[in-house]
């Protein structure tokens, strides 16, 4: 009954390791960012701010597959220690947190960049599932 407690546990830690809903790279892929109409300097903004979080943002990733694995150890372990498998928990919690107000941040200050346009159809072209973006249907007025 433990082993299955812990296993529901470490499921459930390993499930939330994804990404903060709604989110995802849209700078990096060129079909979006050329169908946004990006001014120059709209493009050079993005890439300078996704340049200046990418360091952060290598760093709080690393922490959470760290603290990921320190989960997993300690869940391994026979006997397990619950104080020990509770820091580890807590470990995870503030660098999923970190991770999630990082991407937050840099989210924003990338829909500041965007007109209102530009982000009505990246809200438009984001994907359902994470996966590729649908490629948004021609309309009457399009063709």
């Amino acid at each position: 009954m433990l082993r299955a407690a812990f296993l529901v546990l470490a499921l459930s830690v390993f499930a939330l390791a994804q990404l903060p809903k709604g989110f995802y790279a849209w700078w990096s892929r060129p079909e979006i960012t050329r169908n946004l109409n990006l001014t120059p300097a709209q493009r050079q903004q993005i890439r300078g701010t996704v340049m200046q979080y990418r360091p952060h943002l290598l760093n709080v990733r690393a922490e959470v597959i760290r603290a990921e694995q320190t989960l997993a150890d300690e869940f391994n372990r026979n006997p397990v220690d619950p104080t020990r498998a509770q820091e580890a928990i807590a470990r995870l919690v503030d660098a999923r947190s970190d991770l999630t107000r990082t991407l937050s941040e840099l989210s924003l200050k990338l829909r500041l960049v965007l007109t209102e346009q530009q982000w009505q159809e990246l809200q438009r072209r984001r994907p359902l599932s994470g996966g590729d973006a649908p490629e948004p249907a021609e309309t009457p007025e399009q063709k």
